[in-house]
């Protein structure tokens, strides 16, 4: 089996920490974000692809934004050796 996506494992790895300071089951997690706890344990460890609106619903449940959630995932992928092709300035959003 290859190594997993860094990015997912980061994703795994943030939705265990996050859970973890909550005291949250995956049990209780998957009761309350109507995401089946088997599939949380396979988030968790990589194994699972979730989409952007599965992780709305795990973000959303455990109290913070999607985006701070993809975030932590982003940060800890970059910790294992991850990186992102840089962002043009002209590519950026305006704010």
């Amino acid at each position: 089996m290859s190594a997993p996506d860094p990015l997912l494992a980061g994703l795994g790895e943030a939705i265990r920490e996050r859970r973890d300071e909550l005291g949250v089951s995956q049990e209780r997690l998957g009761l309350e974000s109507g995401v089946h706890r088997n599939y949380i344990g396979g988030i968790e460890r990589a194994e699972r692809r979730p989409t952007v609106v599965t992780v709305a619903k795990l973000a959303t449940t455990l109290g913070i934004r999607p985006s701070e959630l993809l975030g932590k995932a982003e940060t800890r992928a970059e910790q294992d050796g991850a990186s992102w092709p840089p962002v043009a300035q002209a590519d950026r959003p305006q704010q």
